[in-house]
């Protein structure tokens, strides 16, 4: 039975949310005040977690703090091999491997990038380690000793805190990308190893007017998600 306090409306509002949320690559400097930012991580923390252990836990950047951050990453992620908490993919295979293709060539036609131009293709991989322009960046870690299941839970986390700050009109992208340079980040930030950096969110208000953030991705169909059982 339907919930009595929940209408199709709130369902609509939820959809438009959703629909308008992007992974951003061009950023304004404008800061996002600290009070909307804790509103943010607030609402965030409503996500479910195993047990409701709510293993998350962030480092939030502000000011010559994410400057700081950005430049050192960038040199090193310009002369050193990743080292990530947690193992990347071993393969991306049919669909998979296709949208994420599709995404690539979005973003390169976007920005005017063609194919077979490899020194402009790095050139805009790397802007990754510059935070894409953001004025903040997250770095969402969690508990070691939970394993696969507080990295799921930190995933969670990581999608609400990203709807969480469209409602209040600032844009995000999840970047495992700082997360494959996970020692580095660890020593930079004195995060104990019984933390897992897990990925980053670099935030802050879009630059509309930037050709990154012009294109949008689109999603599976249903009929490539559930697989119904009668």
């Amino acid at each position: 039975m339907p919930n009595e306090n929940h209408t199709p409306m709130d369902f609509d509002a939820l959809t438009r949310l959703l629909h308008a949320r992007y992974s951003c690559r061009a950023f304004r400097p404008d800061p996002v005040p600290r009070a909307t930012i804790e509103q943010i991580v607030r609402t965030a923390g409503r996500a479910p977690s195993w047990c409701n252990a709510q293993p998350w836990q962030l480092i939030i950047t502000d000011g010559k703090e994410t400057n700081r951050f950005r430049d050192a990453l960038f040199a090193h992620a310009s002369n050193h091999p990743q080292q990530p908490d947690i193992d990347w993919p071993k393969q991306y295979t049919g669909p998979y491997k296709v949208r994420r293709r599709t995404c690539g060539w979005q973003l390169y036609e976007a920005v005017g990038i063609e194919k077979g131009d490899r020194a402009a293709s790095t050139a805009q991989m790397m802007e990754n380690f510059h935070l894409f322009g953001a004025p903040h960046v997250a770095i969402l870690t969690s508990e070691a000793d939970l394993g696969t299941y507080g990295v799921m839970d930190c995933g969670g986390f990581l999608s609400s805190f990203c709807y969480a700050a469209q409602a209040q009109g600032v844009a995000t992208i999840p970047q495992a990308a700082v997360a494959g340079y996970g020692r580095f980040v660890h020593d930079f930030f004195d995060i104990p190893e019984n933390r897992l950096v897990t990925a980053a969110i670099s935030f802050g208000y879009a630059d509309a007017a930037h050709p990154a953030n012009a294109f949008r991705t689109e999603r599976a169909p249903l009929s490539e998600v559930i697989d119904w059982r009668e």
